[in-house]
């Protein structure tokens, strides 16, 4: 397989291997609509930690909640840089992925400045887990609500020779 030049679609020379090409920014937010698992990516000292996550994608946000630790302790209490990515796999040559890079933002219901946002994430997260943060919670010790802004966001697709083309 080759890997895809900026901006165009590749394949291999002789036609036989996917067809790669980058999505547009509405096929790349349809991705993250469509989808409710992702995985979210931070560093922390100098290791970068990969965790699965529940999501809801909403008006240029990621929306999920996590648990409290050693993990969000150390990031910190306002905010930090994370990537994240979600995919579709139809395929071993048909598949859509899509990266975000943003900021993390973990949500206080205390902070007055956030309750608003707060009580948004809460109506995004329980579309998803109506039960979230209540007594019926099938996650109880996921009690810390989080976005994170999509600033940037990239995607790609692979689809099988010949299919259109």
């Amino acid at each position: 397989m080759q890997i895809m030049p900026e901006g165009g679609a590749a394949g291999t020379e002789d036609g036989s291997g996917p067809k790669l090409r980058k999505l547009t920014r509405n096929e790349a937010l349809s991705v993250l609509e469509r989808n409710d698992v992702g995985r979210l990516a931070l560093a922390r000292g100098s290791r970068v930690e990969i965790t699965p996550i529940h999501y809801v994608y909403h008006d240029g946000w990621i929306y999920g909640r996590t648990s409290r630790g050693a993990r969000l302790e150390a990031t910190g209490p306002e905010w930090w840089p994370v990537a994240f990515e979600v995919d579709e796999v139809d395929g071993l040559f048909e598949w859509r992925s899509v990266v975000v890079h943003g900021g993390f933002y973990p949500l206080d219901p205390s902070r007055s400045w956030q309750k608003g946002v707060y009580d948004l994430a809460l109506k995004q997260v329980r579309k998803l887990i109506p039960q979230a943060l209540t007594d019926a919670d099938p996650l109880p010790a996921r009690t810390v609500l989080f976005r994170v802004a999509v600033q940037d966001l990239e995607g790609r697709e692979a689809r099988p020779a010949g299919n259109g083309d």
